[in-house]
């Protein structure tokens, strides 16, 4: 048994958070000893499993602020998570024989003071997540991505979600290049779709709508939200029966999330789609497993995504993809086998919705493709194998 704790900077819900519950949950099926320490939990704001006490969770450090007058957003992170740190290896009486840090990794010259093995998981580099369009911002900017390469390399192990995202680091990370990341597709427990499908509300899926498009992502402009919206308007016409559920992780504390919201509820007023389009903000896992099950297709927008565990959840769902034809999709979703790869444009986007409106057995078909390609080459099976030999490797070693 290894003791593992891992150290994540916000457990909320979202991607990253999925990725790192789903690694605990793994290496807890296999008897190893799982915690997790984390700068903010909230309750209401969770993964069912980091509630109801299968997941043990502390929080430190909340009382640090987030921004300051709603920037330094970047450094206010960094700060929180090396008081996270602070407390593991200083204050906490915890004992443990191995760390699993994500998404920042400032912490880790102190996580290393406790002569354990540190872990890493880079979902994607930092510093490729914000713009830089002042002289300001790239000189805030230019000690954090220094600071963030710098002690990325003093991991004694870096994970990456994505063959993608291994070429990203190595094209970001000039300095790294030594450095070999492993490839860990971070891939969720099916046990759970496995549960009974509870029957689609109204307030989830509008009753009358016969085709469904249903997109789940962060509210946040980088997932590119609006294309679902511009493509399901542009076939609209074609579907007046058809509707799109815009699912996804909001969080009333982040600002984007509030502002990108009402972004898109002024879009879809303004094609004249606010009766065929429903906005969900948040859901739990029954929830979600209903949304999937009741969609006659994923639209999945972002650009350039470091991996997409939905499109994963869908296919095993038996329900078709269409996605941007770059990053994580690429490697997931096989164009015309089991749904279709596009550029990020609504014309390219509503041609293929307009394909699964047309033929409804070729939905069928595509859908029942892609549950055996999740099977054959996403299994969480091969996901928990892989992870409980690197880790036993780290603490042998």
């Amino acid at each position: 048994m290894v003791r593992v704790v891992f150290v994540h900077p916000d457990l909320g819900i979202g991607g990253a958070e999925r990725a790192v519950v789903d690694a605990a949950l793994a290496l807890k099926s296999r008897g190893h000893s799982v915690s997790f320490l984390t700068a903010h939990h909230d309750q209401s704001h969770c993964f069912q499993e980091t509630r109801d006490g299968t997941l043990q969770v502390t929080a430190v450090g909340d009382w640090l602020p987030r921004s300051v007058l709603g920037r330094l957003q970047a450094l206010c992170a960094y700060v929180r998570m090396i008081y996270v740190a602070v407390y593991l290896v200083f204050f906490s009486g915890l004992e443990f024989d191995l760390i699993f840090c994500d998404q920042v990794s400032a912490c880790i010259p102190v996580l290393r003071r406790s002569g354990r093995k540190v872990l890493f998981y880079c979902h994607f580099p930092d510093l490729l997540l914000t713009q830089r369009g002042s002289l300001l911002k790239r000189w805030y900017r230019a000690p954090l991505d220094w600071l963030e390469e710098k002690t990325t390399g003093m991991a004694d192990c870096v994970l990456v979600n994505s063959k993608f995202t291994s070429g990203v680091f190595h094209e970001t990370f000039t300095s790294l290049q030594h450095i070999q990341p492993e490839v860990l597709y971070p891939i969720p427990d099916f046990s759970a779709f496995q549960k009974p499908v509870e029957p689609a509300t109204d307030d989830l899926v509008p009753t009358g709508a016969k085709i469904v498009f249903l997109s789940i992502n962060r509210y946040e402009r980088k997932k590119n939200l609006g294309l679902a919206i511009r493509s399901f308007g542009k076939l609209y016409s074609d579907c007046k029966s058809g509707h799109l559920i815009m699912a996804g992780g909001y969080d009333e504390r982040v600002r984007e999330n509030v502002q990108h919201y009402q972004e898109l509820r002024q879009l879809t007023s303004d094609l004249g789609l606010d009766d065929h389009v429903t906005f969900l903000r948040s859901f739990t896992d029954a929830q979600k497993r209903t949304l999937l099950n009741a969609c006659s297709c994923l639209v999945y927008t972002p650009d350039k995504e470091h991996f997409g565990i939905v499109p994963i959840e869908a296919m095993y769902m038996q329900r078709p993809v269409i996605a941007v034809a770059s990053g994580g999709p690429l490697e997931t979703v096989e164009n015309g086998k089991t749904g279709f790869l596009c550029e990020p444009t609504p014309d390219s986007f509503a041609e293929a919705m307009m394909k699964i409106l047309k033929d409804p057995k070729l939905a069928k078909m595509l859908g029942e493709n892609g549950k055996k390609r999740v099977e054959e080459l996403f299994s969480f099976r091969q996901f928990t194998e892989k992870l409980d030999k690197i880790v036993k490797g780290l603490t042998v070693s």
